[in-house]
């Protein structure tokens, strides 16, 4: 059978969660708050499908720069591979400076640091319009001469090696501290403390930190998230409340286009923090003084784990899912964590959401069991719903809503 084994980073590193919640709970730490972590999965699981439709993209890119553009022809051996992964890690310090200084480039890292939490779900938490940025400060790699293949190597190990970074149940790592990133380090960067600010860039060396004077030790107790919180769970405000405020800005930018391109290629700092505070007022409008109806604790919880097996068989049998299976698959898992967000968020559609993915539901099964029974149930079920659309919804969110405290 053609399967896909780097699914099996789904569950490893869902257990490597596990493991860590555990320990937490046994060193008295509370680490982990629910209504985080759905929104970190949610990322996760969003960013890992879309890795299925441009990892090939990715690595045709690297490919066609190597075959066309490449300057030296640099051999595979273990002191190549040793150079390389010096390269790729001298080339992440930079892509990810250049994230934290340059606001086009925030607006894709920036929901990597939204959340308030420390700990391995905030890993995950990567979007693929990160993914595309990487790509384009790795074409470095091809350029030099390193093989595509090798490279790809190199990316799924360098790769690996941040998610353990992101925990508070691991101290200071004595010797380590001097050249590796540790939890330690990595702490520092995602803090909002005004001392740890555009610290400790690295990814695997912090090396880098140290030569070009972004390093920071461990001192005071870190403050994670952003300078102003996010408050928000949903995923649709976590990837592009940014973008908005961007736009925004560089709207009522005056000055011309030279003035715009410097507000887009500056630091998030030239972005007045009163855009978002409107945006929020305009858009969001989210009650926060509330509290989750357990069944719909139970029913988010249920539905993050469904996504994430569904995430994982996707993964797997990639090879065997092509065209409209993949397609409502895809949608559905998408549709997903959505709505999981919005629920979070006492959005008034999650009902429309949820008869959505009921209908991808039906359209799979057709697409797998095509016959005229099921063809007629696809087709009247809209009617009945519309039919019974009043009592229906008043039933779901009966059950399945917020109510105040």
């Amino acid at each position: 059978m053609h399967l896909n084994i780097l699914a099996f980073a789904v569950p490893f590193f869902i257990l490597v969660m596990l493991l860590e919640y555990y320990i937490a709970a046994r060193q008295g730490k509370k680490l982990f708050h629910f209504d985080e972590m759905i929104a970190n999965l949610n990322t996760g699981i969003a960013e890992r499908l879309c890795d299925l439709f441009t990892t090939g993209l990715f690595y045709y890119f690297f490919q066609w720069i190597y075959n066309h553009w490449r300057l030296f022809t640099i051999g595979n051996n273990w002191l190549s591979f040793l150079l390389l992964f010096l390269f790729t890690d001298f080339v992440w310090y930079w892509y990810h400076r250049f994230g934290h200084e340059v606001n086009l480039l925030w607006s894709a890292h920036v929901v990597h640091h939204q959340s308030e939490d420390f700990n391995y779900t905030v890993s995950v938490r990567i979007t693929v319009f990160q993914a595309a940025f990487r790509s384009v400060f790795w074409a470095f790699l091809p350029l030099l001469g390193f093989h595509p293949q090798a490279i790809t190597v190199m990316l799924l190990i360098h790769g690996a090696y941040p998610f353990f970074t992101h925990t508070q149940v691991v101290g200071r790592m004595g010797f380590l501290e001097y050249f590796l990133v540790t939890p330690s380090h990595h702490r520092v960067h995602h803090s909002s403390n005004p001392e740890y600010l555009d610290k400790n860039y690295g990814d695997v060396l912090i090396l880098w930190d140290k030569l070009f004077g972004t390093f920071a030790q461990e001192e005071a107790k870190p403050v994670y998230g952003l300078n102003k919180p996010l408050h928000s769970y949903s995923f649709l405000w976590q990837h592009f409340h940014f973008v908005l405020e961007l736009m925004v800005a560089v709207k009522r930018c005056k000055g011309g286009a030279a003035a715009r391109l410097r507000l887009l290629l500056g630091k998030p700092a030239l972005i007045d923090p009163r855009i978002r505070s409107w945006l929020e007022y305009k858009l969001l409008r989210t009650n926060r003084d509330i509290h989750p109806a357990p069944a719909l604790t139970r029913y988010i919880r249920s539905q993050t784990i469904l996504t994430l097996c569904l995430l994982f068989l996707v993964l797997l049998f990639e090879y065997y899912l092509r065209g409209t299976p993949l397609f409502l698959l895809s949608v559905f898992i998408l549709l997903s964590i959505i709505n999981t967000g919005a629920m979070l968020e006492q959005k008034k559609w999650i009902f429309e959401l949820d008869v959505a993915r009921m209908g991808i539901c039906g359209l799979l099964l057709y697409c797998y069991f095509p016959g005229p029974w099921l063809l007629t149930l696809n087709c009247s079920l809209p009617f009945l719903l519309l039919f019974c659309y009043k009592s229906l919804s008043n039933l779901y969110y009966r059950r399945f809503f917020y109510y105040n405290s």
